[in-house]
């Protein structure tokens, strides 16, 4: 038999419960992890403190969080983390994730900030055991407002493009180019110089950044094989320069590479 709580180990225990449960939104399994105590348990300290343990009726019910703020207006932040999630972004109904690299960390911890300040609330990282690197914000009504503005869940199979609102301005043209090539573009070496590409399997996806490309004034491929390309150095070297890729394995790859062809 349960021992009795004092009146003030019963009021901690209440709160320390309700913050967990209702508050945070944690389930009954994740509250036996963090406090270490069986799910049994968690669920009669619930019962015993008279917090009700049905779902529907918790404050953030299908993670309808109360910290999530979201965007008034268009920005350079917003046109970036589109440019993001159509590289290597997936919005779920429940939550926004961002799968990465093993080697990928420091860009990772980059995209967590980014996600963070557009939507004001804590997006986290998690390694899988596969050893990719994943940045998610679990929220419906995050995910609902990035449904509405054209974003899906299977880019391809729905075959999305550039969202408009993206042309409005040069910023939003450049940021957004920097969250694709940051996630879903290259740079390497070829038998005469340098070359970066884009690759996605959405055809209007392409031709919208082959569109922002040429609006920017560079000179970019024909879509080829899934990919555009820039080939002239000179564009190239602009692009690193203006467009300033934040993803480190790219910035030193096109260090490395452009110090040896000069």
């Amino acid at each position: 038999m349960a021992r009795k709580w004092t009146k003030n180990e019963e009021k901690e225990n209440h709160a320390e419960l309700r913050r967990l449960y209702v508050t945070q939104n944690k389930s009954i399994r994740e509250i036996s992890l963090i406090l270490n105590i069986a799910q049994q348990t968690v669920f009669q300290r619930l019962v015993r403190l008279g917090i009700q343990t049905n779902p529907s009726l918790k404050k953030n019910y299908l993670k309808k969080r109360s910290d999530v703020r979201l965007p008034n207006k268009y920005s350079g932040n917003l046109a970036e983390f589109f440019g993001v999630m159509l590289g290597d972004g997936h919005v779920s109904h429940f939550q926004v994730t961002v799968t990465l690299g093993n080697k990928e960390m420091d860009y990772a911890k980059y995209v967590q900030a980014l996600v963070s300040r557009i939507f004001n609330a804590p997006a986290k990282i998690s390694i899988r055991s596969s050893g990719y690197t994943v940045v998610y914000l679990g929220s419906t009504l995050a995910t609902s407002w990035l449904f509405k503005g054209g974003l899906v869940s299977n880019k391809v199979k729905s075959q999305i493009g550039v969202p408009q609102w993206i042309f409005y301005q040069k910023v939003f043209m450049r940021r957004f180019l920097r969250g694709f090539f940051d996630t879903d573009g290259s740079v390497y070496k070829i038998r005469h110089g340098i070359q970066i590409s884009f690759t996605n399997y959405s055809l209007p996806l392409l031709e919208g950044l082959q569109n922002l490309l040429s609006i920017l004034g560079y000179i970019p491929s024909e879509v080829s094989s899934h990919k555009i390309y820039l080939t002239k150095r000179k564009d190239i070297k602009r692009f690193f320069k203006e467009i300033n890729p934040k993803n480190q394995k790219h910035q030193k790859r096109f260090n490395n590479i452009y110090a040896s062809v000069g």
